[in-house]
C-alpha cells in the first residue's frame, strides 16, 4: 500500500514514524515533510495549497490512501476536492472543518445543543465589543474568529488589554478573521481529548495536557505548544463519560441534523472545573505537540485504524495503548513565537540513540547536504516514553542537553503541575 501524509511539522513526523511501523506499507511519501521525514518517507516538495498538482503526484506515485496533517488544507476544502477525484482521504469535510475554522461556528453550535462551554458574544463592531467588555471586565478572553497559528487567543487580565488585542483583531492581525469572540474566562486545568470518528461511531483517541505559554510556569504570550505529555492524570473514567455525553456525541448528532458526517480525528480543547468538562474549542485533526506524546503510545497499527475510518468500520476495532507516559519537549528557535532566528545549523543529533523510547520529531527543519537547519519557530520534538513521567522527562531533557544548538531554547517544567501533584 502507498501512503502520503500532507504537512511539513513535528505531528506529520509522528504519524509517518508511527505508519512505518506497519507491514502494509510499501512506499510512504510527505508532502511536503521536513528533515526528519526524509529519512523514513520520500518528501515531496510541493504547495499543499496547490490541489492540482497534489492531485498529480497522488496518480503518479499510485498513492492508495492520504492522511492530511494540518488544519488549513481541511479548512480550505482539501479532503473534499480529493474526494470529488475518487481519492481515498482521511481528515474532515470543509464542512465539518468550521468546528476548528471557525470558534464562531462552533460557539454557536454549542448555544444550540446545550453543550457546556464558557459564555459568549461575536462582534465584528469596535465600538459594541468595547461596550461589553467594559461591561463585563476582566478577566475575558478574546479569540479570533479563524485560524490563527495557535496565537489567536489572548486571556485577558485588564480592560485595556482587552480592548487592544480586540481592536488588532478587527483591524487584520490575522487574515483568517474579521470577527472577535469575548468570552468568560474559566477557573480549571486544561485538558486535550482526542477521539477517532467515522460515519457510524467514533473511538477515544488518547489524553494530553499541553503548555501553551512560551515561558516557564505558564507565563507569557500564546505558542503553537512547548511540549505536551500523556495520558493525562485529569481523565478518570467519570470524567471521561461526561466529556463524551454532554460534548463529544451531542456535537457529532448536530453535525448530522445539519446533513453532514464527520470523519477523521477530533480534538476537543477542555477545560476542567470541579469535575465539570467545558468545552474550550475544537480542532478537526490531531494536535501538534500532543500527537507526538500519543504516537509512543499507541500499541494498533495506525494504518489499519484509518482504514476502518475510511470504510466506516470503526466499531469492530479495539485500539490498544501502552499504559507508559510520554513527554514531547519542543525546541525552539530563539526569538520565537516572534522574530526568530532562521537558516541555524543544529549539530549532534546523531548522537541521541533512537529507539522504541526515544524519539526526535522533527518541525522547522530541512537537511542540506546532510546537514540539518532550522527553517521555523519550533523546531524539534524531543520525545521520551517511560513507566513514569517523572523518568520520561528527565529523559527528554538529557537528550536536549546533547544536540548543539546555541540558537534553540526549550521550556524545562512541561508537565509540571502532573509531577507536583502526583510525584510521579
Amino acid at each position: 500500500m502507498n501512503l502520503a501524509v500532507i504537512g511539513s511539522g513535528g505531528r506529520e513526523h509522528a504519524i509517518c514514524y508511527k505508519l512505518k511501523q506497519s507491514p502494509k506499507i510499501k512506499n510512504l511519501f510527505c508532502i511536503p515533510g521536513n528533515g526528519g521525514t526524509k529519512k523514513i518517507a520520500e518528501n515531496i516538495k510541493e504547495d499543499i495549497s496547490n490541489y492540482k498538482a497534489i492531485y498529480q503526484i497522488i496518480k503518479k506515485k499510485k498513492i492508495d490512501i492520504v492522511i492530511i496533517g494540518p488544519e488549513q488544507p481541511l479548512v480550505d476544502g482539501l479532503t473534499d476536492y480529493l474526494i470529488e477525484k475518487k481519492v481515498k482521504v482521511f481528515g474532515p469535510n470543509k464542512f465539518c472543518s468550521q468546528l476548528e475554522g471557525s470558534k464562531a461556528f462552533m460557539k454557536e453550535l454549542c448555544k444550540k445543543n446545550n453543550i457546556p462551554t464558557a459564555n459568549f458574544e461575536v462582534f465584528k463592531d469596535f465600538n459594541k465589543a468595547s461596550n461589553f467588555i467594559k461591561k463585563n471586565g476582566a478577566p475575558i478572553v478574546v479569540k479570533a474568529d479563524g485560524l490563527a497559528a495557535g496565537k489567536g487567543v489572548t486571556v485577558c487580565f485588564s480592560i485595556e488589554e482587552a480592548l487592544k488585542n480586540t481592536k488588532e483583531i478587527l483591524d487584520g492581525k490575522f487574515k483568517s478573521s474579521n470577527e472577535v469572540i469575548l468570552e468568560e474566562f474559566l477557573e480549571g486545568e486544561e485538558l486535550s481529548y482526542f477521539v477517532i470518528v467515522d460515519e457510524n461511531s467514533y473511538k477515544f483517541f488518547g489524553s494530553a495536557q499541553d503548555h501553551k505559554r512560551v515561558g516557564e510556569g505558564d507565563v507569557g504570550p500564546n505558542t503553537g505548544g512547548m511540549g505536551a505529555y500523556s495520558p493525562s492524570p485529569l481523565l478518570t473514567e467519570e470524567l471521561k463519560k461526561k466529556i463524551d455525553t454532554k460534548i463529544i456525541e451531542p456535537t457529532l448528532k448536530s453535525i448530522k441534523n445539519l446533513g453532514y458526517s464527520y470523519k477523521g480525528f477530533l480534538y476537543a480543547g477542555l477545560m476542567i472545573n470541579k469535575n465539570e468538562p467545558y468545552l474550550i474549542e475544537y480542532n478537526i485533526r490531531m494536535g501538534d505537540p500532543e500527537c507526538q506524546a500519543l504516537m509512543m503510545r499507541l500499541k494498533t497499527d495506525l494504518i489499519e485504524i484509518i482504514e476502518h475510518t475510511i470504510e466506516n468500520k470503526l466499531d469492530t476495532l479495539d485500539i490498544k495503548w501502552s499504559n507508559n507516559n510520554s513527554i514531547t519537549i519542543v525546541l525552539c528557535a530563539k526569538g520565537y513565537p516572534f522574530n526568530y532566528i532562521k537558516n541555524s545549523e543544529i549539530k549532534n543529533l546523531m548522537s541521541i540513540n533512537i529507539n522504541e523510547n526515544t524519539q526526535i520529531f522533527h518541525a522547522g527543519t530541512y537537511e542540506k547536504d546532510n546537514k540539518i537547519f532550522s527553517n521555523g519557530g519550533r523546531v524539534l520534538n524531543i520525545t521520551s516514553i517511560s513507566k513514569n513521567l517523572s523518568e520520561a522527562r528527565k529523559n527528554a531533557i538529557n537528550n536536549i542537553k546533547r544536540i548543539n544548538w546555541q540558537n534553540g531554547f526549550f521550556r524545562k517544567d512541561i508537565a509540571w503541575k502532573a509531577l507536583d501533584k502526583k510525584k510521579l
